[in-house]
């Protein structure tokens, strides 16, 4: 299933005064997908690195000029081409500092668009729809340019098209109301000119986007009314005369968006592949009213894959780059990366299972639903088959439609609405769609939010386990739950939801270490998870050696180095080292369930960080005396990193270490009680460093032996003597 990720900030922005546009003219790819140039509606054009939030380059044409187009990048040459004041074409290079000592040339005819695309050379698209390549034009500046469009008819979108070995340039016109499509070929010039379908009276699309694929390209254009339609063009057999006449363009309705009431004002959708589409400035379907989101939907299964709400004012400006969407919004420019898996059934209804070896086994659905409602024993399996037939045979009396179900849950008894949730979800099983889930979560959610009286917990921890919710779906889930103490939806928010934020992690881990034993012993949590935890805090300690870098006995003479200098004590030791303590786990059974959750969540460090500087000093001792538990039971004890999906691993471990170090190191290193903890993570650090060390000495030695090349004039016996060091 598509995903929206946590995003950044590229550059900050200055929309027009009356905030009607963002400041915007155009964004365009640099030198690779890492590298664009975004050009602003006055005089400027700043060179950004995505990856690194930062700005190469600046450049700015003098006061009294305007650029009337977005700036793009020439790889043939590796310069850059502008144009200033409809007329003015602009060159320049990187190392320029003064635009306006830089070459300019100024043409007969107003220009709408330079067009480039990799692999091309850059093209000139007048106004009047005649097209140049750059090289042609500035050779005669002032060569007289045609007209290919009628006198009232303008040009409202264009692209550039690379077709295999063959140059488009593709734009749109709108005459009266009525829409055209024109398709140039470049080298032979050929254009072939195409009239779109009418759509209600009085509507224009918002925005186009195209694509080629199969020897055909795509043009895909929303309208106010919600609708996403797709025409393809054949770009074989194109050989028409420019006075032909317009042929008409049929079309394929993709999407009906939802728009509430009224229609849609600043608006885009984006084609993401062949079956994913981005959309920005269109109403979430279970948020209610309100433009300000960005999502991606699926058009093979018109299922909605993701969403995220836009801080400030929508645009409707969108630009994709190499899994990365870029969106304006409110006085900031931000970066959006996503994924798009391949589409299939069961990945739009968020049930794709990936095929994995027996030791990285998925998440698995819960055994028994009865079990963890109603905290009974684990049964057979034969009884669980007959419980569930029997559930389903007294839900399938239930015949409220989705609608029903929906308008239900506004008001009805949490049992009422549990029961009919539940027969819902029964009855429409893999058929049920995620918008539908969604709608049921959020209206959940926001009822239990503005009605203390109101949860339903088991109806909640349902949905989530249908895995067709997210977080940026129903953002205020997992604050609802920890809101109400709910720590085994907590625990299902964490296993199943891959993009909850670092702020609302962190919470978990304070919420969670926060929890007195005895209150968390009391909660119903997920058996599996229970049934790990349990195995590492029953095993003793392990008597091994040194392993992952670090053992008892290695510790014990690496200390007694340190402290004493050496000598014939630390040997001795060495030689009969002391048993190591009995290992004690710091909190209680649920309580280390709950943290292995947050433990194993993926979290960026840089957006983590600032929040875990507000545990306070005896939390974040407690998390550091347990995290130095698991790390000694997993030193000691290797086997227990296995790679299922309810274990953690030694590197997770070590990451939490570092990040709590670099947030509280100051408290720590003056609080008295952490002074030997320090020093054992210290050992245990040191142990990590020297067995990195020594896979490197390993490695270099495999490494010059990959090089040696043998002797063909070694016979059939020969005694060879590799010195590695």
């Amino acid at each position: 299933m598509a995903a929206l990720y946590e995003g950044y900030t590229l550059c900050g922005l200055v929309p027009s005064q009356n905030l009607a546009n963002s400041g915007i003219r155009g964004i365009e790819e640099e030198r690779d997908s890492d590298h664009v140039l975004v050009t602003d509606s006055g005089r400027s054009v700043t060179l950004h690195k995505v990856s690194d939030q930062r700005a190469l380059g600046s450049w700015t044409v003098k006061q009294g000029q305007t650029l009337t187009c977005p700036a793009v990048y020439n790889p043939q040459t590796k310069e850059y081409v502008a144009v200033c004041d409809n007329k003015v074409i602009r060159i320049w290079k990187e190392h320029d500092v003064v635009l306006d000592k830089a070459f300019k040339a100024t043409v007969s005819a107003d220009v709408s668009r330079v067009l480039c695309v990799h692999g091309a050379e850059p093209v000139v698209l007048f106004q009047r729809g005649a097209v140049r390549l750059l090289d042609s034009l500035l050779s005669a500046p002032q060569q007289p340019i045609e007209e290919v469009l009628h006198q009232d008819e303008v040009i409202r979108w264009s692209i550039s098209v690379m077709a295999e070995t063959q140059q488009f340039v593709m734009f749109t016109t709108e005459q009266k109301g009525d829409h055209f499509l024109y398709l140039q070929r470049l080298n032979p010039n050929t254009l072939q000119s195409y009239r779109l379908e009418k759509e209600e009276p009085g509507l224009s699309p918002l925005s186009f986007s195209a694509s080629y694929r199969d020897k055909h390209i795509r043009l895909l254009y929303l309208y106010p009314n919600g609708c996403v339609y797709q025409s393809v063009v054949s770009v074989q057999g194109l050989g028409a005369d420019e006075g032909a006449q317009a042929v008409p363009l049929p079309r394929k309705l993709l999407l009906t968006l939802p728009v509430g009431e009224g229609r849609l004002e600043t608006a885009s959708a984006l084609l993401l592949d062949e079956a994913h589409v981005a959309v920005v400035g269109v109403p979430h379907p279970s948020a209610g009213a309100g433009n300000d989101f960005l999502c991606i939907w699926n058009t093979n299964f018109q299922t909605l894959q993701a969403g995220k709400e836009m801080g400030g004012k929508i645009y409707g400006q969108l630009w994709t780059y190499s899994n990365k969407l870029l969106i304006p919004h409110a006085k900031t420019l931000s970066v959006i990366p996503y994924e798009c898996p391949k589409s299939s059934l069961a990945s739009a209804l968020g049930k794709l299972r990936q095929i994995q070896t027996e030791e990285s086994k998925p998440l698995l659905m819960v055994p028994s639903w009865n079990n963890i409602l109603h905290g009974e024993a684990q049964p057979s399996k034969a009884m669980e088959t007959r419980r569930t037939k029997t559930s389903r045979k007294t839900l399938s009396t239930s015949t409220l439609s989705a609608e029903q179900v929906l308008e239900l849950v506004k008001t009805a008894p949490a049992e009422e609405v549990q029961t009919e949730v539940e027969g819902l979800l029964s009855r429409l099983d893999m058929q049920i769609t995620q918008p539908l889930i969604a709608q049921l979560a959020s209206t959940l959610v926001s009822r239990s939010l503005a009605d203390a009286a109101f949860y339903s917990s088991s109806t909640l921890a349902q949905l989530v386990h249908t895995q067709c919710l997210c977080h940026s779906v129903c953002p205020d889930l997992v604050l609802l739950a920890l809101e109400r103490k709910d720590y085994f939806l907590c625990q299902l928010c964490l296993q199943f939801f891959p993009d909850i934020p670092e702020v609302v992690t962190c919470a978990c881990l304070k919420a969670f270490i926060s929890i007195p034993d005895v209150d968390a012993e009391k909660v119903t949590l997920d058996p599996d998870s229970v049934v790990f935890m349990e195995t590492i805090m029953s095993r003793d300690s392990g008597q091994g050696g040194l392993q992952n870098g670090f053992s008892p006995t290695f510790m014990e003479g690496d200390h007694s180095d340190t402290l004493s200098g050496g000598g014939a004590q630390s040997r001795e030791d060495e030689k009969t080292p002391t048993p190591p303590a009995e290992l004690t786990c710091p909190v209680g059974l649920n309580k280390a369930v709950l943290l292995n959750e947050v433990l194993k969540r993926a979290c960026n460090d840089n957006f983590l960080l600032p929040h875990l500087k507000d545990l306070s000093s005896q939390h974040v001792f407690l998390f550091l005396q347990y995290l130095h538990f698991l790390y000694q039971k997993y030193s000691q004890e290797p086997s227990r990193q296995t790679h299922g999906v309810k274990s953690l691993n030694l590197n997770q471990i070590m990451d939490w270490v570092c990040l709590v170090l670099d947030a509280h190191f100051t408290v720590l290193v003056m609080t008295p009680k952490a002074k030997s903890l320090l020093h054992n993570l210290y050992s245990f650090v040191k142990s990590q460093v020297r067995l990195v060390s020594e896979l490197g000495k390993i490695e270099g030695s495999l490494q010059q032996l990959n090089k040696m090349k043998s002797n063909k004039d070694i016979g059939q016996y020969s005694i060879e003597v590799i010195e590695l060091f």
